[in-house]
């Protein structure tokens, strides 16, 4: 299946197909399994994963059979579909892909565009009270936008994927806003002046509610997701536990699903703590505004000396992201094992021009080992900068 068909997670742009049709062809074929599901649709350039995790924690908290599709994996392709955070099995993949081989090659579908038709026909066949998508890239051309969901979430728009998406904030926001149906509410977790408009205007358009979660009052909630940029992911589920009028959720079963997001639905690489004295923790941020969340959260740890592992894919605009990273830690630069893996000399190069210094590797694991024979038990290893550097190490 990875041999054979494109994939963009491990080829960049040129194993996107950036619109619709390939999918529409793949879900007649299947007899329009999306169909027979109600769902709710998540998109945004940071936080649409863990979003997403919640929203399926706290229905599985409140007895709902429910659906999770999430991408990229990190450890294991079943990752991406799972059901009450069970990974579809082995044989529904390979039975799928036997089934349907000929069609798939025949129309020269992309990797994305096959598991989205996988999923959607694993979640049919279930007969689940209701499924959580999350976008792979974008939303408007985006391979899950074929659903017609009971709400939709946006979360915060930032510069990623701009080659695709476009260059402002604004260009990004309504490939975003594409998931936005009509007479379907929609929820944006974050509002931000300079893509609050782009989201009105649709949302008028298509005669949809819109809600800004972060403009409600609300009580404190608190996540098994470490780190504190999760509150602004928070207030954008409960928003949406609120607009969702089919599926009641108590508030006690609200606080318990959001206190065990991990247990229910195995999320991994969202500031996971792999090991204390020292403590080690990874996280997939990969874009700028992502890392901003995720560095200020650092700033809050104790420690006495800070190790970077850092390891980027080729496509990254470098120039963006090094200077947000503290130039007084000790950096050990790897190429994630992927034929995207930004070469680990180049961001050596690039990273001490923003003084940032440090030793190269040949390995993700190899950096690590470094980190952890050069640390003390007070210090703190951060692994990061890309969903393959994560993947190595989880």
């Amino acid at each position: 299946m990875f041999a054979q068909l494109p994939m963009y997670q491990q080829q960049g742009k040129s194993a996107l197909n950036h619109k619709l049709d390939k999918i529409q062809a793949l879900s007649k074929h299947l007899g329009h399994p999306e169909k027979e599901f109600k769902s709710i649709h998540v998109a945004g350039t940071n936080g649409k994963g863990s979003s997403s995790h919640m929203l399926a924690s706290v229905l599985q908290e409140a007895g709902y059979q429910v659906g999770l599709y999430t991408s990229p994996h990190l450890k294991d392709f079943r990752e991406r579909i799972r059901i009450n955070g069970n990974p579809v099995s082995e044989q529904f993949v390979v039975d799928f892909i036997q089934e349907h081989k000929s069609f798939l090659e025949a129309n020269r579908l992309s990797f994305f565009e096959m598991t989205v038709g996988m999923a959607f026909q694993y979640f049919a066949e279930q007969e689940l009270d209701i499924v959580v998508v999350e976008v792979g890239l974008g939303g408007r051309l985006d391979s899950t936008n074929i659903i017609v969901p009971e709400v939709s979430l946006i979360t915060n728009i930032g510069f990623d994927h701009t080659d695709m998406l476009g260059n402002t904030l604004d260009k990004i926001a309504f490939e975003k806003g594409g998931i936005i149906k009509p007479g379907v509410p929609v929820v944006v977790s974050e509002y931000q002046h300079e893509t609050a408009e782009v989201f009105k205007s649709i949302a008028i358009d298509r005669r949809s509610k819109l809600v800004f979660a972060d403009r409600k009052k609300m009580p404190d909630y608190e996540t098994s997701l470490l780190g504190n940029y999760q509150q602004k992911n928070i207030k954008g589920v409960v928003t949406v536990f609120q607009e969702l009028e089919e599926f009641q959720v108590t508030e006690a079963q609200l606080r318990t699903g959001l206190n065990r997001v991990v247990e229910n639905t195995g999320m991994m690489g969202r500031w996971q703590v792999l090991n204390r004295h020292p403590t080690i923790v990874c996280d997939t941020a990969h874009n700028s505004e992502g890392l901003q969340l995720v560095l200020a959260q650092l700033q809050r740890e104790r420690y006495d000396t800070l190790h970077m592992v850092l390891g980027f894919v080729k496509d990254k605009d470098l120039e963006a992201i090094l200077p947000l990273f503290p130039s007084d830690a000790h950096y050990y630069f790897c190429r994630p094992d992927i034929p995207r893996g930004l070469d680990v000399s180049i961001l050596e190069d690039k990273a001490a021009k923003f003084e940032l210094r440090g030793k190269s590797y040949s390995s993700v694991k190899s950096a690590l080992m470094a980190a952890k024979e050069q640390a003390a038990k007070t210090d703190f290893i951060f692994i990061g900068g890309s969903n393959f550097t994560v993947a190595e190490v989880v």
